[in-house]
């Protein structure tokens, strides 16, 4: 684990600034925070819909053949990559009306670290809850937004006062983001990879 990743969460104010050293002389260091930490959501899900299941009703749990919940998860995954990767995009787009020049791989790489907050929220998958996913989500949005008008403007080394702008244009546009791709990729969901559903008695 490191020191940035735990700095996100203990000392966010002083986290970007490594970050943005590491990314500097590594420029994709991002690369293994993102691939593994997207892993959590994958994972837990995969083991929340195969194992713990949900109830629809008192008498009755359902669970996703091994299948489906394989191709739910990788599914998954592949969306939270590339909606990084697409969010990173739009940053490096939008920096130009801000004066700041980060190389796109900067961008991504902030991306990745702004998403941590979503990428820990995934170990709720765990135990499949709708009013659980709702909290988690919740409070992972508040801090990844904290992270972001913190974090921008000392990662991209612009004003303080462009730099509330440029984080409320990327909040913007990452919401629009993050709703599309997840619309998306539940339509594939349901109307490609037709999910299996069992379904067992309550214990």
């Amino acid at each position: 684990m490191s020191a940035p990743f735990v700095k996100l969460f203990t000392h966010p104010e002083f986290a970007w600034a490594d970050i943005r050293e590491q990314e500097q002389a590594h420029p994709r260091h991002y690369l293994a925070h993102l691939l593994l930490l997207a892993l959590i959501p994958a994972v837990c899900l995969y083991v929340g819909t195969t194992w713990t299941g949900w109830s629809l009703a008192e008498n009755e749990t359902v669970r996703l053949s091994s299948a489906s919940a394989l191709q739910l998860c990788v599914l998954l995954y592949l969306t939270i990559v590339a909606g990084v990767v697409l969010m990173g995009t739009f940053i490096r787009w939008m920096s130009r009306t801000f004066e700041a020049r980060p190389t796109v791989n900067q961008c991504i790489g902030f991306a990745a670290y702004t998403a941590t907050p979503y990428f820990l929220a995934g170990i709720a998958g765990l135990y499949p809850s709708r009013w659980l996913a709702v909290a988690v989500l919740a409070a992972a949005s508040v801090y990844s937004t904290f992270l972001l008008f913190v974090g921008l403007p000392k990662f991209m080394g612009v004003k303080k006062e462009q730099g509330l702008l440029y984080s409320a244009s990327v909040w913007g546009v990452g919401l629009l983001v993050l709703v599309t791709i997840l619309v998306e990729m539940i339509l594939l969901w349901f109307n490609v990879l037709q999910p299996e559903y069992l379904r067992f008695p309550a214990t």
